[in-house]
């Protein structure tokens, strides 16, 4: 006999509702996949699309520097005398950046041809990342800004030429496996959970809100995960058996959508590696402890190696 995706869903929901627990045949990920095929080959273009977004000039490969501010002035440019230095190829004085309480300004130095939205500066107020309309300060193929990590200030600085974003030509991954589309179902809280999330900032944590934890069977194990909301879905920090191995060590990353009801579907074959395992300088949240799992997930994103 033949049953629609509409009729298991009901069947799935009834038995959930009967018992917390999830039988194979309620987290069968073929069930809400209807042409393989499609899903594939989307599934490629996925990932040749996240080469380029980390190829962009928003992307993660450029990310040249990472210079954490003092309260007062902090001159930067490619001179030893400034207390920031920049690249040898970055002019030897290009400012100050002055800190003072939670207000921001740049003084560029009159030999620093500084643009700020394609228009030459002298002073600025600045807006960080945490701020509507970031400001964006440019010089040649450097791009830099203001980052808000906690209490702290920092400059992010891009290099639109810089030799990483030609050194990564693929990023390796697993094989597709069907196996790794899994369907969980989001068992919701009374209330919304605040999570503590380390990050590779020592001393420096994140806090994201759970809505409940995604419960799903992996080789016929229940797993659980703790989503947080993301626009209309799901982010995952997720770690497991394979990180430090043919993993990168800090996790990964996977984004998910709701489907019907309160199901999902992971695809752990879009597991990406976090920003960190691209750059030195970026900013990354680990696994809270929830979210290790102890199992080899053997899908999406391995190690790279860069220089």
């Amino acid at each position: 006999m033949k049953i629609s995706g509409t009729s298991l869903f009901n069947t799935c929901a009834a038995l959930v509702a009967i018992s917390t627990m999830f039988t194979s045949g309620c987290n069968r990920s073929t069930d809400v996949i209807p042409d393989w095929d499609a899903y594939i080959d989307g599934h490629q273009a996925w990932q040749e699309l996240r080469l380029e977004r980390l190829k962009s000039e928003r992307g993660w490969l450029n990310l040249a520097g990472l210079f954490w501010l003092q309260e007062g002035e902090n001159r930067f440019g490619s001179d030893s005398a400034n207390n920031i230095v920049f690249p040898e190829s970055f002019p030897a004085f290009g400012g100050k950046i002055i800190l003072w309480d939670t207000t921001l300004q740049l003084i560029a130095h009159p030999n620093a041809e500084i643009l700020v939205e394609g228009e030459p500066v002298t002073e600025r107020r600045l807006q960080h990342d945490q701020q509507a309309n970031t400001t964006t300060m440019e010089l040649g193929s450097y791009r830099w800004f203001i980052i808000k990590r906690g209490d702290r200030y920092g400059i992010r600085l891009r290099d639109l030429e810089h030799p990483r974003i030609k050194e990564l030509d693929h990023i390796p991954y697993y094989p597709f496996n069907k196996e790794y589309v899994v369907e969980a179902e989001l068992m919701e809280f009374d209330t919304a959970r605040t999570v503590e999330v380390p990050t590779v900032i020592e001393g420096f944590n994140e806090y994201y809100n759970a809505p409940g934890e995604l419960v799903f069977r992996i080789g016929g194990k229940r797993q659980t995960l703790l989503p947080f909301k993301s626009g209309n879905g799901f982010f995952l920090i997720v770690g497991d058996a394979t990180n430090g191995m043919e993993t990168y060590g800090g996790g990964r990353f996977l984004y998910t959508e709701m489907i019907d009801g309160n199901k999902v579907i992971i695809d752990f074959n879009k597991a990406t590696n976090p920003p960190c395992a691209f750059s030195p300088f970026a900013t990354c949240p680990l696994p809270p402890l929830e979210n290790i799992l102890d199992v080899k997930i053997p899908a999406g994103e391995k190690a790279v190696h860069l220089e």
